[in-house]
């Protein structure tokens, strides 16, 4: 069976992408401050002592939240009206400290309600820290787990030693820009959450800045 070149590039560069990923991390220690919408469970455990299962517990409660809101909204939609969430991606849809495989598991229940969006005409656009080299290995890997990836934002050159939280306002500007409304923003940072520019926002627990 002959394989496409896009597929033998992720072939290639999938072995680097766990090492890669790591230059994703923001540098500053997020110690964040609740946001509008919902928020993850208080905690003082680092991500060291958090097992799976509470991680997964705790993900669910904040989407647990998102989800009646956001059927509200998708369903109160306007005439014309283009809906988008925006999504961080480690640790907000993929499980990135919670193994070191590839493709990466999703993080299910962000991708419950991810798949309910799409399936009602929601655009999924993710903004993340994650350096441009791999680009294409994340791209396939949010396909590849069931996403239905609208846009990408990764950083470029020029953007890897910009401020976190203003590079990534810039780019919900940019889907702005393009005629959506951000009916949600969706991270595990204050970084994925300052700035504005979304109508609601939810915060998936990080536990102190411990997780990426």
């Amino acid at each position: 069976m002959t394989r496409r070149p896009w597929a033998r590039r992720i072939s290639a560069t999938a072995v680097s992408v766990a090492a890669l990923a790591a230059l994703a991390a923001p540098a500053e220690a997020a110690t964040a401050s609740s946001t509008a919408g919902g928020t993850a469970p208080a905690t003082t455990a680092s991500a060291a002592k958090v097992d799976y299962a509470t991680w997964q517990k705790d993900c669910q409660v904040v989407m647990d939240q998102a989800l009646p809101y956001l059927k509200e909204r998708i369903a109160a939609a306007r005439p014309g009206e283009k809906q988008a969430i925006v999504f961080d991606i480690d640790n907000t849809t993929l499980e990135t400290d919670f193994g070191f495989s590839y493709p990466q598991p999703a993080n299910r229940p962000v991708l419950s309600v991810a798949k309910y969006a799409q399936e009602h005409g929601v655009s999924l656009f993710f903004v993340t820290a994650r350096p441009g080299i791999i680009y294409l290995p994340t791209e396939y890997n949010l396909a590849y787990d069931g996403y239905d990836v609208s846009g990408l934002y990764v950083r470029g050159l020029f953007d890897l030693f910009k401020d976190v939280a203003a590079y990534k306002t810039a780019q919900r500007v940019d889907i702005e820009n393009k005629g959506y409304s951000i009916i949600a923003n969706i991270g595990n940072s204050a970084t994925d959450l300052s700035g504005g520019h979304a109508e609601k926002t939810f915060k998936l627990p990080d536990y102190n800045g411990q997780l990426s």
